[in-house]
């Protein structure tokens, strides 16, 4: 039943990030034809943010290492309707490779904390902002639009609760390259709702605008949805989200899946927030994606939902 409350946007866009940050995490390769696949079945599902693969090194993320051959598989998703199919570039070297193949809307990848900066990019968090400088200004240039990704906003495995004002300082950093939006990431999933208030006052306070603010959590501790709830009542309407709840992170071993987007929009659908996305399409994909994987979605609702 749809009940309505007070305060809340009327419109959430999902940012869907299973075929990326999901399938990064896989242990076992999937075939480049099933990502597509699921891709094409996202976008027939209504969503129209789609982040489709990472133009990182084959070294570091094996599972993504197919994007030359799958970013041109995707171009009869233009036929769907208005899909963006943003892409993960590391650095220039993975614009080069974006841009090459017609990518219109990439994302750099930071972290708020030390520790993390160094294990994921081998870099001081201002030795990254550095090296993302180049790459926002040359995608800015070409009218691509820039998503900033930020790591580690709540809490880090070897450094513990990260101070809100540390993390003011690097989004503030990260949106003044240039950047069209901002993603908060709580990557091992600690972060409670009161958290989620303080960091987005902070960001308030600092001039980060609230329409250009994303959040993405995971659910390690459960917290997810009430802190998804959080942040939709100071008015954030992006929410990053990954069909079946997969996902994690390869250099945070204590993170586990990302926030199901099932889970998201059946309570988005009860709250009578738009999002433009049919949950029974969506289920169906992620439970044929779960047939290719070989174990069941962790999505709560998915099972509810498949076990009609």
């Amino acid at each position: 039943m749809t009940v309505p409350a007070d305060g809340l946007p009327a419109r959430v866009r999902i940012h869907e990030v299973g075929a990326r940050d999901g399938l990064q995490n896989e242990k076992g390769i999937v075939p480049t034809e099933v990502k597509a696949e699921f891709i094409r079945r996202l976008a027939v599902a209504g969503l129209t943010t789609i982040e489709a693969t990472s133009f990182v090194h084959p070294k570091w993320v094996p599972q993504l290492a197919d994007a030359e051959q799958l970013y041109p598989l995707l171009g009869d998703i233009a036929d769907v309707g208005d899909v963006s199919l943003p892409v993960l570039v590391p650095n220039e070297r993975g614009l080069d490779r974006a841009l090459a193949l017609g990518a219109r809307s990439i994302a750099v990848f930071g972290s708020a904390t030390e520790t993390f900066a160094r294990r994921n990019l081998n870099r001081t968090v201002d030795e990254s902002l550095a090296m993302f400088a180049p790459v926002v200004a040359r995608a800015r240039a070409e009218a691509v639009r820039v998503r900033g990704y930020l790591s580690m906003c709540f809490g880090d495995p070897w450094e513990g609760a990260v101070p809100v004002p540390q993390v003011v300082r690097v989004a503030k950093a990260l949106m003044d390259l240039g950047c069209d939006e901002l993603s908060l990431g709580d990557t091992i999933g600690v972060a409670t709702p009161g958290h989620v208030e303080a960091l987005l006052t902070g960001l308030n306070e600092a001039g980060v605008p609230t329409d250009a603010i994303g959040v993405h959590f995971h659910d390690t501790y459960g917290q997810a949805l009430s802190n998804t709830l959080a942040a939709l009542r100071h008015g954030v309407s992006t929410v990053d989200a990954s069909a079946g709840g997969l996902g994690g992170c390869p250099y945070a071993k204590s993170a586990t899946g990302n926030l199901a987007t099932e889970d998201l929009v059946w309570m988005l659908d009860g709250l009578g927030i738009e999002t433009g996305v049919d949950l029974g399409e969506l289920t169906a994909t992620s439970v044929w994606l779960a047939g290719h994987l070989g174990r069941p979605s962790p999505s709560r609702t998915v099972r509810a939902l498949a076990a009609q």
